[in-house]
């Protein structure tokens, strides 16, 4: 695609969103730095002086066409807006500078301003966080939201601080489902089906309880992997399914597994972080979680739009007994002796009690 038409898309977009606030005006009303135009600078707001700006540079691996480069053009308005353009985001999209683990090692070593990558990802750095990538660990996106904006938000901070970064934020991907090449009705149904997963201990785990053959692959193969026969079926939010266009690789089924919930979290260098002045920086948190929440919303829109048109494309949608699934996932993690940091625990348990 060319860089024009991109700049023109980029411009779309940021004209379809909300003004921060709520106000109801266009975004990037002070210029196009909302925009997160990918692969190129984007433009301090109008009125703002250049030479005082502070500009910083996001990375994400997703394209412009996804809720979550909406999002993190959300954030960059946001941000812009409460700052009063001291402070602006350019958005690099697409994976153009690597991939999550690639930007996340940018970030802590200072030569990225921020990374935003799966809860996984950022576990290898904070081992304690692999409590997050067990099935079924929450009953609703709101229990999940509140545990990161909560407890469980401030030992994830304290030990990201150790690492050299700031979590400023968390935009999500959400409960992820099953997308399957063959009907799958029931937990046997899973029995000997390849499927791609993400590879972290929980989600292995997980799949082998059912009787699926887990397989480890790099995101950017499914599409072929499904065509060939070399995997069956593959796992994430449904809106992934249709801008991926498996259904165009074999996919015929998405099972309603919501097997688990995957965050977005939004990592700062220290360089980075100590470019803000002291008395901007309460101000430019806020203006990101303003973005990041708006983003949760663009997610159920973008989900609810996906099954939509993957049913009109021929895609069935199955329901499975997910309590059966729970029982075989919990008695696998008793079999394996699988225990977590106490003090986590009692935040995630926290975060259940206060959101039922």
């Amino acid at each position: 695609m060319k860089k024009g038409i991109v700049f023109m898309m980029a411009l779309g977009l940021a004209a379809g969103l909300t003004a921060c606030g709520g106000s109801g005006s266009a975004a990037g009303g002070g210029g196009q730095a909302g925009s997160g135009q990918t692969g190129g600078e984007a433009a301090a707001p109008q009125g703002a002086d250049q030479g005082e700006s502070i500009h910083f540079t996001l990375a994400m691996v997703d394209n412009t066409s996804s809720n979550y480069y909406k999002g993190a053009s959300k954030i960059a308005e946001c941000v812009s807006e409460a700052t009063e353009g001291k402070i602006t985001i350019t958005i690099q999209a697409g994976g153009t500078l690597g991939g999550e683990s690639d930007t996340l090692d940018m970030a802590i070593q200072g030569d990225l301003d921020i990374a935003s990558c799966a809860n996984s990802v950022l576990a290898n750095y904070i081992p304690e966080m692999n409590i997050l990538d067990q099935a079924f660990l929450w009953d609703s996106a709101d229990q999940a939201n509140y545990a990161v904006e909560h407890e469980l938000g401030d030992l994830i901070q304290a030990k990201a601080n150790a690492q050299g970064i700031h979590v400023i934020g968390y935009m999500e991907s959400g409960f992820r489902d099953v997308f399957s090449t063959k009907p799958i009705q029931s937990m046997a149904d899973f029995k000997g089906v390849k499927i791609r997963v993400m590879q972290n201990d929980g989600q292995l785990m997980a799949f082998t309880s059912f009787g699926a053959n887990p397989i480890a692959l790099s995101a950017s193969e499914q599409f072929t992997a499904l065509q060939q026969g070399t995997i069956d079926a593959c796992e994430n939010a449904v809106s992934n399914c249709w801008i991926n266009k498996f259904y165009e690789a074999g996919v015929n089924s998405v099972i309603n597994t919501k097997h688990c919930f995957v965050y977005i979290p939004l990592c700062m260098s220290d360089n980075a972080w100590n470019k803000i002045p002291e008395d901007l920086r309460d101000t430019f948190v806020k203006a990101v979680w303003e973005g990041c929440r708006e983003q949760w919303k663009y997610l159920d829109e973008s989900n609810e739009e996906a099954k939509g048109k993957l049913e009109e494309a021929g895609v069935a949608f199955y329901d499975v007994d997910v309590e059966e699934m729970k029982a075989a996932y919990t008695a696998e993690q008793q079999k394996n002796g699988t225990s977590y940091d106490e003090e986590w625990i009692a935040a995630v348990d926290a975060a259940k009690a206060a959101v039922q």
